[in-house]
C-alpha cells in the first residue's frame, strides 16, 4: 500500500523527468544544430551552430562538406575586412535575428562563396525539425531561401 507521500515522489520524478526531457528537446527555438543544404545542388554543405544570447540569434559554422575537389580547409578568400581569408569553420555567417511573430528577422546572413552579406529571416517549420532561411537585398521578395534541417 502506497502512502501518500510515496505517491507524491513518484509523481513529481515523473514530472521532473517529462520537464528535463521537453526542455531538453526544444524544437520551439532556432537554436541547436542545424545541416545547411545547398538551395541549387540539394547537397549538403555545412552544420551551422545556432546559439541565442539576449534575444539575438547567432550562427558559426562547425562542419563543412567540401566536393573532393573543393579545399577540404576552405577560407573566405571573398570576405572584407576582418573575415577576408579567415578559415570557413568557426566563421559566424548568421547574428543579430530577433523574435518577430512566428519568425526571426532584423539580423544578416553571411554568404562565405561570394563574401557578400545580406538581410536575413529564418522561421521554423515541422515542428522544429527545419529551418526556413531567407537572405535579401531590400525586401524580402528580392533574395534567396534554404532549408537547414536540424541535428540535434
Amino acid at each position: 500500500m502506497h502512502t501518500l507521500k510515496q505517491s507524491f515522489a513518484v509523481g513529481l520524478t515523473l514530472a521532473t523527468a517529462f520537464l528535463s526531457s521537453a526542455a531538453w528537446a526544444d524544437d520551439t527555438s532556432p537554436a541547436g544544430l542545424w545541416k545547411n543544404v545547398d538551395d541549387v545542388t540539394g547537397k549538403p554543405r555545412a552544420l551551422i551552430r545556432i546559439t541565442e544570447s539576449n534575444g539575438a540569434l547567432q550562427g558559426k559554422i562547425e562542419k563543412v562538406f567540401p566536393a573532393p575537389n573543393e579545399s577540404q580547409n576552405p577560407k573566405c578568400e571573398k570576405c572584407e575586412g576582418a573575415n577576408k581569408d579567415a578559415p570557413i569553420i568557426g566563421l559566424v555567417i548568421l547574428s543579430g535575428l530577433k523574435k518577430d511573430g512566428d519568425e526571426y528577422s532584423g539580423g544578416q546572413i553571411l554568404d562565405p562563396d561570394n563574401g557578400k552579406t545580406y538581410r536575413s529571416k529564418v522561421q521554423l517549420s515541422e515542428g522544429g525539425k527545419k529551418l526556413s532561411v531567407r537572405g535579401y537585398i531590400g525586401v524580402p521578395m528580392l533574395g534567396r531561401s534554404q532549408t537547414w534541417v536540424r541535428q540535434e
